[in-house]
C-alpha cells in the first residue's frame, strides 16, 4: 500500500469507476489482463464520483496547455483507480511499459508531449524511475471521445 499512501500524502484521491453519459455505450473493458500484463483503455480525467471532469475542447484554442497538462495528471488517477479495481493493490505493478497519450489538438499544435507530461510526471513521482519510467507516444488528434482534451491508455506489467 505504499503507492496509495503516497497518493494520499500528495492530497490526491482515486475516483470511482468511470461513469459514462447515458447516451454513450461502453462495449469494452477499462482494463484487460493477459498473463503478467494489463492493457488500459483510454481514460480521461474524472470527478471523484467517476463522472467526466474535463476540460473539454481543443488545445490550445479552447483549453490551455496548462489545463491539458493538469487533465493528464488527473487522468493518471483515473487509470490508477481502474488498475486498483483490477489487481487490488497498486504495489503489484512492476513496470509501466507504454503510455499512449492523445490530445484534442488544434491543427498545427505541436506541444502534445508537454500536455502528456502531466501523466508521466505523476507516474514517475509515485513509482520511481525503475518502475515508473515508460515508453510513450503523445499525439494530437482532430477529435477525442466526448470532446475530452486528453485521453490516455497504457500497458503495464504486474506480479
Amino acid at each position: 500500500m505504499k503507492i496509495e499512501a503516497r497518493i494520499a500524502e500528495l492530497g490526491l484521491e482515486l475516483p470511482e469507476a468511470p461513469r459514462l453519459p447515458a447516451d454513450v455505450r461502453g462495449s469494452f473493458a477499462w482494463t484487460r489482463v493477459h498473463g503478467d500484463r494489463i492493457y488500459i483503455a483510454g481514460h480521461s480525467a474524472q470527478q471523484p464520483d467517476g463522472s467526466p471532469a474535463g476540460p473539454f475542447g481543443k488545445v490550445p484554442s479552447e483549453v490551455s496547455l496548462g489545463a491539458a497538462t493538469d487533465a493528464a495528471r488527473q487522468t493518471a488517477l483515473s487509470v490508477l483507480a481502474s488498475l486498483r479495481r483490477e489487481i487490488g493493490d497498486l504495489d503489484r505493478i512492476s513496470a509501466w511499459l507504454m503510455v499512449q497519450g492523445m490530445v484534442n489538438a488544434d491543427s498545427g499544435f505541436d506541444r502534445t508531449p508537454i500536455a502528456i507530461n502531466g501523466f508521466s510526471e505523476l507516474i514517475l513521482d509515485l513509482f520511481g524511475e525503475e518502475r515508473g519510467r515508460h515508453a510513450r507516444t503523445a499525439v494530437g488528434l482532430a477529435a477525442l471521445p466526448m470532446n475530452n482534451a486528453v485521453v490516455i491508455g497504457a500497458e503495464i506489467a504486474f506480479v
